[in-house]
């Protein structure tokens, strides 16, 4: 099995070296625009060796699209135009409307799976990935009906043996949902990050005061900018109504706070609480 990890960074990197433990025979080939990021790629063993696009999809049983959600767009024609029959193509974007309905025009349709790892962190690069990244998450799978069964069986088949958990949903219901529980904490954390950097000039109270607190709030924030820009803007219909549900919210809790009425500022929050409910039930599945 030869698999061609189009972007070796933190996800296509993580998913390479979790395949590899599993898959020990199986040939990994690396595409990456940038020299520096092939090189490490190869030092950390994450690929055997890295090559050109199109050389690579020739010789791939199956090519990873795991570059930002912008370049998954530019290349999943590319990559279906030149899919050898029989082979699949996957993409581990984060937004799947936009992505699907374009592989939806392809003649090649069925050898496309799309789906989304639920994992990752506020780093990017070759040199974050690790194999520990994936096991034990949650992967969605969009249109399955679509995907031919030996391409759907490959890749469910790969991230079930990494020791992921697989869901299906439509690419619509997908980014909804992603817009409230993904896209929407990093924005609050970017934001977060800006109105402490422009508000509090003191860098030193910053590192001095800053609580274990703040700093898990605001880790996503240093977040890459090249891979969330895209996905907002993809996204940009569900975020934005995410964003203005979430808007309102703080204006409630603004008012509470700005007219001292502390019986109804508690009553608000205990009624966030039970988000704790929600996640305690999540994580006993």
């Amino acid at each position: 099995m030869v698999i061609s990890i189009v972007g070796v960074g933190l996800l296509g990197g993580s998913f390479a070296l979790a395949v590899r433990e599993k898959y020990p025979k199986a040939k990994f080939i690396g595409v990456d625009a940038s020299p520096v990021h092939g090189q490490l790629a190869l030092a950390k063993g994450i690929v055997d060796e890295m090559k050109p696009l199109d050389e690579a999809v020739a010789m791939s049983t199956l090519v990873v699209l795991a570059t930002p959600v912008n370049t998954i767009l530019e290349l999943l024609p590319k990559v279906m135009d030149e899919l050898p029959e029989g082979a699949t193509v996957t993409d581990l974007g984060s937004t799947k409307a936009l992505i699907c309905q374009l592989a939806d025009s392809h003649p090649k349709r069925s050898q496309f799976v799309a789906v989304h790892p639920m994992a990752g962190t506020e780093n990017s690069g070759p040199g974050a990935a690790f194999r520990e990244l994936l096991p034990g998450k949650n992967l969605i799978v969009c249109d399955r009906e679509k995907s031919a069964p030996d391409s759907l069986k490959l890749v469910e088949a790969l991230f079930s043996d990494i020791g992921m958990k697989l869901f299906y949903m439509n690419p619509q219901e997908h980014d909804l949902h992603l817009a409230y529980v993904s896209h929407l904490s990093h924005i609050s954390a970017f934001a977060l990050g800006l109105t402490v950097l422009e508000k509090e000039k003191d860098e030193q109270a910053i590192f001095d005061m800053a609580s274990t607190g703040f700093s898990s709030t605001v880790r996503l924030a240093k977040s890459s900018p090249q891979m969330w820009a895209p996905i907002f803007d993809q996204n940009r219909t569900n975020v934005s109504k995410a964003l203005a549900d979430y808007i309102e919210f703080l204006q409630q809790f603004k008012i509470l706070i700005d007219e001292q009425k502390v019986k109804d500022s508690s009553e608000f929050m205990t009624r966030a609480n039970q988000i704790r409910r929600v996640l305690e039930g999540i994580d006993r599945k």
